[in-house]
């Protein structure tokens, strides 16, 4: 073998690492799905060569909050992630996993949101991972365990209470099989009606299989509004009982009444931060997205419908028109119109950026890869971090901004041999133009892909490239550990 020759060299770009330590100048070379050099290869030959010059050569971001477990395999190209420079999601958010599930059972909202027709139930998270070896996507993916997946499975539609020891022993052992399987974690969405009746007890025993292996615990707290310190407490208790990582799911305070409460609870989270491992994540937007739900503090505010499933015409408009068109109340409005997504747009600006310029804050989309009128975020996250964030308002340098979608969030879910350009590490990388990067997508027209990105590279496999996807699939199942 010529130690000069690779598959792929990437020829001329500035580096960005995904440490936080400042741009150089260098060449990569790619060889079987690694990195194999960094520095001047001027020497050197390979199969395929891509012209970085001018550009930033950085880690492929990773989507550190996802609902893509079914789209990995309904939608495998998952061209609206590796289009804004995504080469690895993590899967299983909010409580919501693809598994296990039973055969035939009917699932609760936001469950139904990933059920599909043309997608298996799998009754063990082991055939989950394995359907997703057998037919790999275009990204890597690490996936937890979800509890109001897991509550659903076990306790059927009787789930407006708290579960039975039994109950909970049959949940813990679903939990044990995902870990044995290689989840990474286990995520609650305590926020959501499945999860709602779920006692912290509940949770804590649930979850012990999480502690031998270090597993994480990921949520979607209870609340995001009045109370959200309470949620964080009981949140952070969770992580102390489980002696566990903790990562705070989309993290935001909710209706006008609360705008600025980010201050404190960034406050409470970094004393907290020095006695348990905490990690936190957001998306940069001062909208959010969800099942549509009629109670009246999420929808006081302007609300669009993304989709509903009686009503697909109303997808892309206001519910307020809506309502107004119907004669109804907004209530009586979203009711009509479940099940289906809407966009709420409940937060302040200021908070979105003192939250993303927190230190240690992770970006995730939390897109919904449902409808043709979704969140904008599934498309144009981690662009509009870059271009309009850092590189317009100016909330970081460049290089934290890569830091927080690479080698952060690496950090925090325990993904190996990712999240940062260095020898031996799996050649996940994403060339762009600094000067022009920027999110397309917008309310209007979410689908939009994003501008300034020349190139992304999964496991060495170029799979986007000149605004097109060149049909690689070469994504992973990254397993707890691995």
């Amino acid at each position: 073998m010529n130690a000069n020759h690779y598959d792929l060299l990437i020829r001329g770009g500035t580096v960005i690492d995904g440490s936080k330590a400042p741009r150089f100048d260098a060449d990569l070379g790619i060889r079987d799905g690694r990195i194999a050099a960094i520095g001047d290869l001027a020497g050197a030959s390979a199969d395929e060569t891509l012209d970085a010059a001018g550009r930033i050569v950085a880690p492929g971001f990773i989507d550190s909050h996802t609902h893509d477990d079914q789209a990995l395999l309904g939608q495998p190209a998952m061209a609206f992630k590796v289009s804004q420079g995504v080469t690895t999601v993590i899967a299983g958010n909010c409580g919501i996993s693809a598994a296990p599930l039973r055969e035939g059972m009917a699932l609760p909202m936001p469950l139904t949101l990933m059920d599909t027709p043309d997608t298996p139930r799998f009754t063990r998270f082991a055939d989950y991972l394995q359907a997703l070896r057998h037919r790999p996507a275009a990204v890597n993916v690490a996936a937890m365990v979800g509890h109001s997946t897991l509550r659903a499975t076990v306790m059927g539609d009787d789930l407006d209470r708290a579960a039975t020891d039994a109950e909970i022993a049959a949940m813990r052992a679903h939990v044990e099989e995902a870990m044995q399987a290689g989840a990474i974690g286990l995520s609650t969405g305590t926020f959501y009606p499945p999860a709602v009746k779920a006692t912290t007890e509940e949770i804590i025993e649930v979850s012990r299989p999480l502690s031998e292996r270090k597993a994480l615990y990921v949520t979607h707290m209870r609340d995001e509004a009045d109370r959200v310190l309470e949620a964080l407490d009981e949140t952070f208790r969770i992580g102390r009982a489980l002696d566990v990582p903790v990562v705070v799911s989309h993290h935001k305070v909710m209706n006008r009444a609360n705008h600025g409460k980010s201050a404190g609870t960034l406050a409470y989270i970094r004393e907290s931060m020095r006695h348990q491992c905490i990690g936190l994540d957001c998306y940069p937007y001062t909208a959010g997205s969800t099942m549509i739900r009629a109670d009246r503090g999420m929808i006081e505010e302007r609300t669009l419908i993304a989709s509903s499933e009686p009503h697909p015409e109303m997808a892309g408009r206001e519910l307020a028109d809506i309502a107004a068109e119907w004669g109804v109340d907004r209530a009586e409005a979203a009711r009509r119109l479940q099940p289906g997504t809407a966009i709420y747009f409940l937060m302040d600006e200021a908070d979105v950026q003192r939250i993303l310029a927190f230190d240690e804050t992770m970006v995730g989309s939390d897109g919904i890869p449902v409808g043709d009128k979704p969140h904008p975020r599934l498309w144009g996250t981690f662009p509009r971090v870059l271009g309009h964030y850092c590189r317009e308002v100016g909330l970081f340098p460049l290089e934290t901004a890569v830091w927080k979608m690479t080698g952060l969030t690496a950090r925090h879910f325990g993904l190996q041999g990712r999240g940062s350009l260095q020898v031996g590490h799996h050649a996940d990388v994403v060339i762009f133009d600094a000067a022009t990067i920027s999110d397309a997508a917008s309310y209007a027209q979410p689908t939009l892909p994003a501008q300034g990105i020349d190139a992304v590279i999964v496991n060495g496999l170029v799979t986007w490239r000149d605004g097109a996807h060149t049909g690689a699939r070469g994504g992973q199942v990254i397993t707890r550990g691995a």
